[in-house]
């Protein structure tokens, strides 16, 4: 397979968040209306997709350029805030005021070349990260940016909706309740990175690409019928796919599924998709699958066996998760990673 990472900018809002398991679905209802983006149309590659997966969408990352380069701003690991940022011999309100600066920096600093080391890596607060980001922005847009209480790397907000019952003309109880739902707004001008890995055989990047500017044209997730979900893409580019001597951990970019047996620890943030069938199926008579429960991106997983590392990505598919229709619809519970070396606290020099 050949890694690729393609560059989005957010145009709308989004009521679903830009996660590799949901791309993998969005592209799945592209390729069953366009044969052409899969040579041999989606049943050959479905079929043997637990095997055998043909495409798969890390979530999407913030990229940033400072001091003349361009950086990756991954998720901090799921690991326990001491391993990742050791308290130094000071008493103990000092060790606190630490502990809370610390737990702000929810980012991590990455080169272009994806080289990850936890000991030397920039952690950043989601303040830092939008400074970072947006040194180029104009005035106008710094006082919004400071006007606004941003949650990570956006701005959310609570957008109304509801149902007018045709009889009344009027909306009233029950279905025809008014509602509101969560939108977030990524900062202006913002760059978002989804790296891809593809199997040839199946497909290339400018059919991948194809697809995700048809997804970003007319809406990605939820309440893309009312405008959100909107993106452009801007450039595309093979990266080499990264390697390590001697590994014995990975960073997961997106959501996993991890197989059984092979990792010997681990760290993570349970993730629970509660998904919904697309296109036709939403408006089924069930439109809601089997929950998935998945690690979520940011996962770290250790192994003492290097076999592991050899395949690019991690993870096993997910059958049988709908209810309308058997044996057809999978899940992605495969993730690209970054493989490197985890030198435990008594593996550590002073």
């Amino acid at each position: 397979m050949k890694l690729y990472e393609i560059i989005v900018k957010p145009l709308s809002g989004f009521g679903t968040s830009l996660k590799g398991d949901t791309l993998f679905g969005h592209f799945c209802w592209q390729a069953a209306y366009d044969p052409s983006l899969l040579n041999g149309g989606l049943k050959k590659w479905i079929s043997c997709y637990g095997e055998k997966p043909f495409v798969v969408f890390s979530s999407a990352w913030p990229k940033i350029e400072d001091n003349g380069k361009f950086f990756y701003t991954f998720k901090r690991p799921d690991m326990p805030i001491s391993f990742l940022f050791p308290t130094s011999k000071k008493n103990k309100k000092e060790t606190i005021k630490q502990l809370k600066e610390n737990k702000k920096k929810k980012w991590m600093k990455v080169e272009e070349s994806l080289s990850l080391d936890l000991n030397s890596v920039e952690y950043l607060t989601s303040k830092d990260l939008v400074e970072k980001a947006h040194r180029q922005a104009t005035n106008d847009t710094r006082r919004i940016m400071r006007g606004k209480q941003h949650k990570e790397f956006c701005l959310e907000f609570i957008q109304q909706h509801n149902t007018i019952n045709r009889m009344t003309m009027t909306t009233g109880e029950g279905m025809f309740a008014p509602f509101t739902e969560t939108i977030f707004f990524y900062y202006p001008e913002t760059e978002l990175a989804v790296f891809v890995l593809i199997d040839e055989e199946a497909t290339d990047i400018e059919k991948v690409c194809t697809a995700l500017k048809n997804i970003g044209k007319f809406g990605f997730g939820r309440d893309a019928s009312t405008g959100c979900g909107r993106f452009e893409l801007c450039k595309h580019d093979e990266i080499p796919l990264h390697s390590v001597e001697s590994p014995n951990a990975c960073y997961v970019l997106g959501p996993v599924v991890p197989e059984k047996g092979l990792f010997s620890d681990h760290y993570f943030t349970p993730f629970v998709r509660f998904g919904k069938h697309g296109d036709v199926l939403a408006k089924s008579g069930n439109p809601f699958k089997n929950p998935v429960l998945m690690a979520d991106e940011g996962a770290i997983f250790m192994t003492k066996n290097p076999d592991v590392f050899k395949s690019p990505y991690i993870g096993k598919a997910v059958f049988n998760t709908s209810k309308v229709k058997e044996h057809t619809v999978v899940h992605q519970g495969y993730a690209p990673y970054l493989p490197f070396r985890l030198e435990m606290r008594h593996e550590r020099t002073n």
